[in-house]
């Protein structure tokens, strides 16, 4: 793996911020995990919070009063349009958005949100040094949000209405997503997988079936009541399924594994090096 003198700051309180020190770390790059440490020429500073505004907002203005005016601030932001991010910022152009995935150090993902107002060389140096030093698939939106969480709240969506009205219970959509979906998706994505079982057939199911699709505005009872109860994660005891003491340092450990094995399966069938042009509305 290419190294970096590149320096990068990891900053606020994230479960995922782990993974990405460690990815960092292998790459040569120099971390660190506070505002009061001695940063010296930034180049990059990477910001990882909860999905909150006005807590986002609030380490960006910390950052930008202890950098220069050259570093570039990339933020992670599911929901949040990256032009309210940008707002009262010293120098909008410099921040981004880029989202990650656990395990961070193990995983191809890394989405890059870039709009209007982004330098036009942040998203190319971010896309660049993902690639050669942080072994990364990266990906680029030229807008204001990203589009995985869009993608997975879809899926969610679709699962609570089905949950909430007795279509399946909640084994039932997880058999369905891991022994279906779980099988394909590592290796083609959906589109693709549409073109390798016929894509012709897809469109005849979907004519039919999106005017089926929820539609839903609100989350369904069953699951704010989950919520309430305090079921955050695993080693709360709670959440879809209850876990007696000690399940969850197993699944972490299962989780670890299967990340590590997939990783390199899927590095095996890796397609992103193909010359395939994808179909693009209003392109020939």
């Amino acid at each position: 793996m290419k190294e970096s003198n590149e320096a990068a700051l990891l900053l606020g309180g994230h479960r995922i911020a782990a993974g990405i020190e460690k990815c960092l770390n292998r790459a040569g790059f120099r971390v660190a995990t506070d505002l009061n440490a001695p940063l010296g020429e930034l180049r990059l500073a990477i910001l990882v919070t909860e999905e909150d505004q006005d807590v986002k907002k609030s380490w960006i203005s910390g950052i930008e009063e202890k950098v220069s005016a050259d570093t570039l601030i990339a933020v992670n932001t599911e929901s949040i349009g990256l032009d309210i991010l940008q707002e009262n910022a010293l120098y909008p152009g410099r921040i981004i958005g880029l989202n990650w995935t656990e395990p961070a150090d193990q995983t191809f993902f890394l989405e890059i949100i870039a709009n209007d107002t982004t330098n036009a060389s942040a998203a190319d140096y971010l896309e660049e040094i993902a690639k050669t030093c942080w072994n990364k698939d990266p990906y680029v939106i030229r807008a204001n949000t990203g589009i995985r969480m869009r993608l997975r709240g879809a899926l969610i969506r679709e699962a609570f209405f089905l949950v909430q009205n007795g279509y399946a219970n909640v084994e039932d959509i997880d058999r369905a997503c891991r022994n279906d979906a779980g099988y394909y998706l590592p290796f083609a994505g959906n589109l693709r997988y549409m073109d390798l079982m016929g894509t012709y057939a897809y469109g005849m199911v979907m004519k039919d079936l999106n005017r089926e699709l929820a539609k839903d505005t609100e989350l369904p009872a069953f699951f704010t009541d989950i919520v309430k109860k305090g079921g955050r994660r695993m080693e709360e005891g709670g959440g879809f399924y209850q876990y007696a003491e000690g399940e969850s340092e197993k699944w972490e450990r299962l989780l670890a594994k299967f990340s590590m094995e997939i990783h390199e399966l899927m590095e095996k069938y890796n397609h992103s090096e193909e010359a395939v042009v994808p179909f693009r509305n209003g392109s020939n």
